[in-house]
């Protein structure tokens, strides 16, 4: 009989990083909702820009934040620092609660200072996933053509919130 230990096996990849407790899905998905009810009231009381609102609480600050921190998890080539993640999470949801906001009241500098914070998240999140990074290719790619596209439509946003509130 050996006494010699059992090699030791290779853990798998934390199950955490990819499907644990994921801040940007469950503030992601608390928008998805938001969205929703928003959209259920939106006719009845005869909201201006309910519908937008409802559209952007579910397009962009709840799935597209839910797409960046899933894919971010998975394709950073170290998990990002809780630092990092608490300025991604603060920025982006404090800009968009400021997109809709200044919107609603018709405050373009409001939206602009909610775009703006929108930049920063996004600036902090392409460093986050920088070089190579882990994963397919394709899906890097794909992760970073939609924070470019996101980037590139906040002016768009901007330049609309100035036109209409003047």
């Amino acid at each position: 009989m050996s006494t010699a230990p059992l090699p030791a096996e290779t853990p798998p990849r934390a199950p955490e990083r990819v499907w644990g407790t994921n801040p940007f899905r469950i503030l992601g998905t608390a928008w998805v909702i938001a969205g929703g009810l928003v959209a259920a009231v939106t006719s009845p009381l005869q909201l201006a820009h309910g519908s937008w609102a409802a559209a952007y609480q579910v397009l962009v600050a709840g799935v597209a934040q839910n797409a960046f921190g899933t894919a971010q998890r998975a394709l950073a080539p170290a998990p990002p620092s809780s630092r990092v993640v608490a300025a991604e999470l603060l920025t982006w949801n404090v800009g968009s609660a400021a997109v809709i906001g200044g919107t609603l009241i018709r405050n373009p500098y409001v939206v602009d200072g909610g775009g703006l914070l929108l930049v920063i998240a996004l600036a902090i999140m392409i460093r986050t996933v920088r070089g190579k990074g882990e994963g397919p290719a394709w899906a890097l790619w794909l992760y970073r053509i939609l924070l470019v596209v996101i980037l590139v439509s906040i002016p768009i946003g901007l330049t609309l919130a100035h036109v209409r509130a003047g």
